[in-house]
């Protein structure tokens, strides 16, 4: 019997001893530090003192007829696809002013992508298209902007393509304007022009997904959150530009976008 009470405390102690060890390293991770500090991502919000906070770029691919034929898909067949840009690739574009864009390494073939940009306040999963534009706080005008011979050589080895499109600026952007003033956009006139000839001129309403079909899809794969940003695809005629050419995006409902390459 003083055997068994022996054990029997002995196995309580070690219980208690893994219980505190437990807890003391719950305490260590609540009160521990990073070893350095990373810069969260923000995107200016036109009208407000704060500022959006990003948390995942998602993009959608050949989201226009005429653009998914030009890169050789058929628009009446394929799903949506969707690829992501990590954040820190966003350039921050003030209104009024041609912000200097830097011509990236590795390519020959550089590409412009002119899009509007869906940026999320909330999230979730298996949202409904008739629900998914509740989740969208704000838009903004942006460029996709591509390594289009990177992206080429990758798609014909059948690797992946992120070195194409996930660099650094990659995702040009202007600031956001909150839904509740300029209202949903499911429509409306986009363009681009370099040097002051048009290159891209489409409107909205041709996209074969709309942004609310966008949402909808994307949260079937992934739990879409606050901070998210989507955007939503490019119209027919992206094309090439070299160090010293202007663009100049629009969006019918938005202030213009313009950069320089350098």
């Amino acid at each position: 019997m003083h055997s068994m009470n022996r054990r029997a405390i002995l196995a309580t102690g070690a219980v208690a001893l893994a219980g505190a060890a437990s807890r003391s390293n719950v305490a260590e991770a609540q009160t521990a530090k990073p070893i350095f500090q990373v810069a969260e991502v923000t995107i200016p919000i036109v009208g407000e003192a704060g500022v959006f906070p990003v948390r995942r770029i998602y993009c959608i691919g050949r989201n226009y007829a005429a653009h998914a034929i030009e890169r050789g898909s058929d628009p009446n067949r394929e799903p949506p696809f969707f690829f992501q840009k990590p954040t820190d690739a966003i350039q921050n574009v003030p209104i009024g002013k041609v912000a200097d864009h830097p011509y990236p390494s590795l390519t020959k073939n550089y590409h412009h992508e002119v899009e509007l940009v869906a940026a999320l306040k909330s999230g979730g999963t298996n949202i409904s298209p008739e629900k998914a534009l509740d989740h969208v706080y704000g838009y903004a005008l942006g460029l996709d902007m591509t390594r289009r011979d990177l992206q080429n050589a990758m798609a014909g080895m059948k690797k992946p393509w992120e070195i194409g499109k996930s660099f650094d600026h990659a995702a040009v952007l202007g600031p956001i304007h909150p839904a509740s003033k300029t209202g949903h956009f499911t429509k409306g006139a986009i363009s681009l022009a370099v040097n002051g000839t048009v290159r891209q001129n489409s409107d909205l309403d041709k996209m074969i997904w709309s942004v609310a079909e966008q949402v909808a899809k994307l949260s079937e794969a992934f739990e879409l959150k606050a901070g998210d940003i989507i955007y939503s695809g490019t119209p027919a005629n992206v094309g090439p530009v070299v160090k010293g050419d202007v663009l100049l995006c629009k969006l019918e409902g938005l202030p213009d976008m313009s950069i320089k390459i350098v």
